[in-house]
């Protein structure tokens, strides 16, 4: 039997037995003819600090302490192989297409000789000289003679919109082997202090402290910074030495003319270069681009036998005359106006691709589109030539490893009319972008490497984002939805930070409240990592709260959990700093939930004091000031049932409690002549609180009586209008009773009562007689008063039963004491005592 060809019944594939054979799989040449599956987040766990960081491109970075062995050890150095990888890197791609003539530096010997022998004796140069003035390639000659200076050789870094930090860090990977690993500070300057290199920084865009502060955490590094005359100076302390860079003199200028033109110049070509030198004061710029002009113009004079196999100059107007020196003549040479702004003329002559990557440099803010991506921006195959033709005629220039318009370029192009298509071709660069930034074949590393272009490009279309029509989505939400994710794994974290800003800003004006709390939970994700606390709690906050309204669970679980880390790196209590609505929905544990479940009655614990010589028996109550939090309906959903229950079957067992000790005490209690039972009411000692539906127990209060006998008598009282008790049930206050210093809350013998009392009910029984037991004694005169406290005369304590007692009570005896009858329960069967709070509206019986 072949195995290829299974019989169905002999293999079972018809009914039971072995499972069917797998498909085989597609023809990879073919792909578009099945169906395509989904393709895969692109997830990426690093290490931040003390954080474990998982990039979550769908529900938004997860963040939590970093496990033991999931934290990398100290990095090594790259090898040197890696490093001259790395420095390669560093430098600009050659351009594709023709090259325009290799050009040498003329006339900056001497400076070049002087900056390698203060880097020799480890000083750090910042190399000032205006825009086209050469200052680029001279730093990499100085960067070539200074490869063997340092042990850890020659950094190459790009100044161009990066800040001190992002340089420090920039620092640290070009010398050390840490992928996915972001050190914290103190990790971070313990490295750079070993490392010894000469760093090459060009563009530089800040000085004063932040300079210092980059020189002072790498002290065995010598830097050669090149910054442009606007750039702000260093500090007056600071160990800077300072090398001015000026243009070339006249004849400097004329001999490098000649190599951008290839050949000796006319006597009018000489009269016209001593014109232009004049005007740019020498620049070296300058000479490069007339050089342009002067080969165009040969190129013109030559006619079609000039234009080369690849159609670069197929648009140019065709001479038939050819090319001779002596007929130059015919055609003049560009007005002294037009050499000193040679942009828009020098692009009229380039090909169409090449006017068309001058269109899209000019909506994307001087970045020019990497050469890969210009055949599918412009929709011509051949256009990644057109950026050898850009550079070769002096209106692009390197910029770290890209490339940007010349100085002065921009400029000359937006007078030119190159701005009546902005909108239009950033539109066309974000949704390029967008796809290439979210394709799974597409690396961080090489996202962050187009972070210029994408971050011009979002900030010329997020200030005039609008709502989408219905069925499409905002291409400006799309790119910074597809590049912060990548810029994230990339380490390119200032630009992430950028990304996401205009992401919030981006999907506001959208009206996309799912995509903005995208962007606030990972702003509140950087924001942690970078240890700004404050920030992210208001970020997540602000999260939840969007994802709340969409009922995004997986996205609200990922922002608590933000947020409870917050709260942790915050030394916050449980229950503080936690957002409303942060109950858990999901089964994820909330740092306030078990707070929450086990909080307090409103009107406080009962509590009873311990006993002792020095402790009363009377009974107070505690109030806790519940959790800040969201305020919840007393008996709303399952919770507060569960609450109403609880309370409602302490109040019983209270009750029955109450009810035995007070006919107790009553009949052991004769001496005042008085029957006990007159003293208790008619009204139920189980009522219904004020304000709530739950049942609670009568509060007890101790009214201590004055004179000689110093016999104390508990009597039950009922709830007045506003929820709180009297203190006695007999309507004239006597001179007796007054409020006591006792942390029992008993009355003190002789002192007025300052708390309303409530007239005897109508309806009460008559009185009757109960013996008292044999084992009682009165009082003697010798009995010591109640111990005082600092407890203010004005407040009253209450008493509000939350907590079921014992359902066995002991037998009531009497003490010797002025201060009456002590309590024999069990210390095992009693809960906390503690000081009573002022009764307010809060402490109501619930």
């Amino acid at each position: 039997m072949d195995p290829n060809n299974r019989e169905p019944a002999e293999y079972g594939q018809n009914g039971g037995g072995d499972p069917p054979r797998p498909r085989p799989p597609r023809d990879p040449l073919t792909p578009d003819f099945g169906q395509h599956a989904p393709a895969l987040a692109r997830t990426v766990q690093l290490v931040s600090g003390d954080f474990l960081l998982t990039v979550n491109p769908v529900d938004g970075s997860e963040i939590e302490n970093c496990p033991p062995g999931e934290r990398p050890t100290r990095p090594a150095k790259l090898t040197p192989a890696a490093r001259a990888e790395a420095d390669r890197a560093a430098k600009p791609p050659v351009p594709a297409g023709p090259g325009g003539p290799a050009l040498p530096l003329l006339a900056r010997q001497d400076d070049r000789e002087r900056l390698v022998r203060l880097l020799a004796r480890g000083r750090s140069v910042r190399l000032t000289g205006p825009a086209g003035s050469g200052r680029t390639s001279l730093l990499d000659l100085v960067a070539e003679d200074c490869a063997d200076l340092a042990p850890d050789g020659v950094v190459r870094l790009n100044g161009f919109h990066r800040t001190a930090d992002d340089l420090l860090h920039d620092l640290f990977y070009a010398v050390y082997d840490a992928p996915l690993h972001r050190p914290e500070r103190d990790e971070l300057l313990a490295c750079l202090r070993e490392i010894g290199a000469v760093v090459v920084v060009d563009d530089l865009e800040f000085g004063g402290t932040a300079l210092d502060e980059l020189l002072d955490a790498t002290p065995e590094c010598a830097f050669l910074f090149g910054a442009t005359p606007d750039v702000p100076a260093p500090s007056a302390d600071s160990p800077l030495e300072e090398v001015l860079l000026d243009g070339l003199d006249r004849a400097a200028g004329l001999d490098l003319l000649e190599h951008a033109v290839g050949r000796p110049l006319t006597e009018d070509e000489t009269n016209w270069a001593g014109d232009l030198w004049f005007e740019s004061e020498g620049l070296p710029l300058r000479f490069v681009q007339a050089g342009a002009l002067l080969r165009q113009r040969d190129q013109l004079r030559a006619g079609a036998g000039a234009v080369d196999e690849f159609g670069v100059f197929e648009d140019a107007l065709p001479v038939d005359a050819p090319f001779d020196p002596e007929d130059v003549e015919e055609i003049p040479l560009p007005a002294l106006g037009e050499a000193a702004a040679p942009a828009p003329l020098l692009a009229s002559r380039l090909s169409a691709s090449a006017r068309a990557t001058l269109r899209f440099a000019v909506a994307l803010g001087g970045e020019v589109p990497h050469q890969a991506h210009l055949p599918a921006l412009v929709g011509d195959t051949h256009a990644d030539a057109a950026l050898g033709e850009l550079a070769a005629s002096g209106l692009v220039s390197p910029v770290g490893a890209r490339y940007r318009l010349a100085a002065g370029v921009l400029t000359q192009l937006e007078a030119a009319g190159y701005t009546d298509d902005v909108e239009d071709r950033a539109l066309a660069a974000a949704r390029h972008y967008a796809w290439w930034a979210g394709h799974p074949s597409v690396t961080p590393e090489r996202v962050c490497a187009e972070a210029d272009a994408v971050l011009a490009a979002l900030a010329v279309l997020v200030p005039g984002t609008s709502p989408p029509a219905e069925g499409e989505e905002s291409a400006t939400v799309a790119l910074a939805r597809t590049a912060a994710p990548a810029f994230a794994a990339g380490l390119h974290w200032s630009a992430w930070e950028r990304t996401l800003r205009f992401g919030t800003e981006a999907s506001r004006l959208a009206g996309d409240v799912g995509e903005q709390a995208y962007f606030q939970h990972e702003l509140g994700v950087l924001a942690l990592c970078g240890g700004q606390l404050d920030r992210a709690r208001a970020e997540l906050e602000a999260s939840i709260g969007l994802r709340g309204a969409l009922a995004d669970k997986r996205g609200t679980v990922a922002g608590r959990r933000a947020l409870a880390l917050v709260a942790d790196r915050a030394g916050d209590t449980p229950g503080v700093g936690v957002p409303a609505g942060a109950a858990s929905t999901s089964g994820e544990e909330v740092p306030d939930a078990r707070h929450e479940e086990s909080q307090s009655p409103p009107g406080g614990v009962p509590a009873f004091a311990p006993r002792g010589p020095a402790a009363d028996n009377s009974t107070f109550v505690v109030h806790r000031t519940s959790a800040p939090g969201p305020s919840r309906k007393a008996g709303s959903g399952l919770k507060g049932f569960a609450k109403r229950n609880l309370v409602a079957a302490g109040a019983g067992a209270m009750l029955v409690a109450v009810l035995g000790t007070v006919v107790t005490l009553g009949a052991t209690s004769d001496n005042d002549g008085t029957p006990p039972s007159d003293r208790v009411g008619v009204n139920p000692s189980a009522s219904q609180g004020s304000g709530d539906d739950s049942l609670g127990a009568d509060r007890v209060e101790d009214d201590k009586n004055s004179g000689d006998t110093g016999t104390a008598t508990s009597r039950p009282t009922d709830p007045g209008p506003d929820g709180t008790y009297g203190t006695s049930d007999d309507p004239t206050p006597t001179d007796s009773a007054r409020p006591s210093d006792d942390p029992s809350g008993s009355d003190a013998p002789g002192t007025p009562s300052n708390s309303p009392s409530k007239p005897p009910s109508s309806s009460s029984k008559p009185p009757t007689s109960s013996k008292p037991p044999t084992s009682s004694k009165p009082p003697t005169e010798t009995s010591k008063p109640p111990t005082e406290t600092t407890r203010p005369p004005t407040e009253t304590p209450t008493e509000t039963p939350t907590d079921p007692p014992s359902e066995t009570e002991s037998t009531p005896t009497t003490s010797d004491s002025a201060g009456g009858p002590t309590d024999t329960t069990s210390s095992a069967d009693a809960p906390e005592t503690t000081n009573a709070a002022s009764p307010t509206s809060s402490d109501q019986v619930i």
